[in-house]
């Protein structure tokens, strides 16, 4: 049960004071961690294909390792001297492990440069939380990218950690957060990353794939809540959840372009370099900065209902053993 008071109070927590600049963050450990140690395994010079995969697998074995056992190891620590000790720790890593509050304030710096005009500046936002290049995107794509950073990390920020937590902890937390920093900075399909990121890109998949659906029929349900279009959101879900490369991103993407009546994905540049993908969603309007805030009341209704849902299931197991 300690795991679970530990879960809402840095659930309220991030809510309250997101991710301040000034406040040292455990993500930023584990991105020096990946960025250290491609610099050390690049030393070896591997040249071949297999070998760049390799070292790319020994760098996410080690980063993943690392993420679990130093906060298990803390908290067992703690557990040996005191409960509630433990519990304070426990709750301050769940807070920072989460990241609403964070997915909103940066997709909301996208909204105000667009609502002010200054479309220059809203691609910069931009090109902060997305991997596409934003330097060329038009006022509607610009908007379009905000909502679809949302609408994804809504699984892989918010509903994921939040399930990783409710089964192991903050330690099993936080080697989900390993993983997902893992993708997100090796996890590419260009000529650097190719094979050395391969491992990291599967990994994440595995990880996100049961999170990713769940997080999308809770979505459904905060959609029907959150007064958007409840019925279409089914729709495209149903329709379009496997438009994407990756097996996991099109699900909460789905749910949201239906929610909102618009069309997100298609073609994107990365690197300078045009990738073709399939649209989520129909065009029934033209996407707006309003849906920025549209998908962050998504965003926290979904939040809150996995918040609810996830607690009452892991409290009933509790119970029932």
């Amino acid at each position: 049960m300690l795991t679970i008071y530990a879960l809402i109070t840095g659930f309220i927590l991030d809510l309250i004071l997101g991710d301040p600049i000034w406040l040292p963050h455990p993500v930023r450990f584990i991105g020096l961690l990946i960025s250290s140690g491609e610099k050390l395994l690049a030393k070896l010079n591997s040249t071949t294909n297999p070998g760049k995969f390799v070292c790319g697998m020994v760098l996410s074995v080690w980063v993943v390792a690392v993420s679990f056992l130093i906060p298990f190891g803390l908290l067992y620590l703690l557990g040996t001297v005191s409960a509630g000790l433990k519990f304070i720790v426990e709750a301050l890593m769940c807070y920072q492990i989460l990241a609403t509050k964070a997915l909103k304030i940066e997709s909301m710096k996208v909204y105000q440069e667009l609502k002010k005009g200054d479309l220059v500046k809203a691609r910069e936002y931009l090109s902060r939380i997305v991997s596409r290049d934003t330097e060329n995107l038009s006022y509607a794509k610009t908007a379009k990218g905000a909502v679809e950073t949302v609408a994804e990390n809504t699984s892989d920020g918010v509903i994921a950690p939040m399930l990783y937590i409710l089964i192991g902890g903050a330690p099993l937390g936080f080697l989900y957060k390993g993983i997902n920093t893992l993708d997100s900075m090796i996890g590419y399909k260009n000529e650097k990353y190719l094979y050395f990121g391969k491992f990291a890109a599967r990994l994440d998949d595995v990880a996100n794939y049961i999170p990713a659906r769940i997080s999308a029929y809770i979505m459904l349900i905060a959609a029907f809540f959150a007064g958007l279009d409840f019925n279409n959101a089914i729709r495209i879900f149903h329709r379009d959840r496997h438009n994407h490369t990756s097996p996991n991103s099109a699900y909460t993407e789905a749910v949201c372009a239906g929610a909102l009546n618009i069309q997100l994905a298609g073609s994107s540049s990365y690197f300078g370099k045009l990738v073709e993908k399939p649209t989520i969603g129909d065009a029934i309007r033209e996407i707006e900065a309003e849906d920025i805030k549209r998908a962050n009341r998504l965003l926290y209704t979904t939040a809150i209902w996995g918040l609810l849902i996830g607690v009452g299931v892991r409290a009933l197991i509790v119970f029932l053993l």
